[in-house]
């Protein structure tokens, strides 16, 4: 990264931290990754069962790798070897888990998070039920209102999300959302934070790196 992008991500992240503390959210910034997951882990307590949301921003970071260290039960629905109906019964459990970590798809200027998912699962377990919502972000997330988050969304997160998960889905040769129908899409459910769900312990940490999708 060169000398300049910091002080960018920095001066846009912290107006952004002000505004999601505006809207009732626990916030704060880490300039790197490696300060964002000391902070998740000391968010964490002992005897914690704790639910990932699929972020890749959250794999980056090496999270649940040094939580199975500690021994803390991890329900990740992506992890290897599971059946359907095991992945099915993992994401209900993360609705009612101790902490649930996940990423996000936009951050606007003003304090949103903007999100869409195929099943839902993810955005669920963001608006009600976990014990804590942890939700960790890099600064290439952040936008400036709703149109640009849908437009991140078209643009970024939906076509890369979807050659990682290997669909058939046009976007995957288009390099952008084409409203696709089929049985694959999984662009079924936008959801927008406009304020932290009242009843929901909800802290957000925004990393000055460029981080997920």
């Amino acid at each position: 990264m060169n000398e300049f992008t910091p002080w960018h991500y920095e001066t846009l992240g912290t107006k952004t931290v002000e505004a999601l503390k505006k809207n009732g959210f626990e916030a704060e910034w880490c300039a790197t990754g490696a300060e964002a997951k000391e902070k998740i882990l000391e968010l964490i307590p002992e005897g914690a069962e704790v639910g990932f949301g699929g972020s890749w921003t959250v794999k980056a970071l090496g999270i649940a790798d040094a939580l199975a260290e500690k021994g803390i039960t991890l329900l990740d629905h992506g992890a290897p070897g599971l059946t359907n109906e095991e992945r099915q019964e993992i994401r209900k459990k993360q609705l009612t888990c101790d902490v649930f970590l996940t990423g996000t798809n936009a951050v606007t200027m003003n304090g949103e998070l903007v999100n869409t998912d195929g099943v839902g699962n993810r955005v669920a377990a963001m608006i009600f039920g976990p014990g804590k919502v942890i939700v960790v972000m890099g600064a290439n997330k952040i936008v400036q209102d709703l149109d640009e988050a849908f437009q991140r969304i078209e643009r970024v997160a939906a076509p890369i999300n979807n050659k990682r998960l290997g669909t058939p889905n046009p976007c995957t040769q288009t390099g952008i959302c084409m409203d696709c129908q089929g049985p694959t899409r999984i662009c079924n459910i936008t959801t927008v934070l406009w304020k932290r769900p009242k009843a929901t312990n909800f802290h957000v940490i925004l990393v000055g790196e460029e981080l997920g999708f």
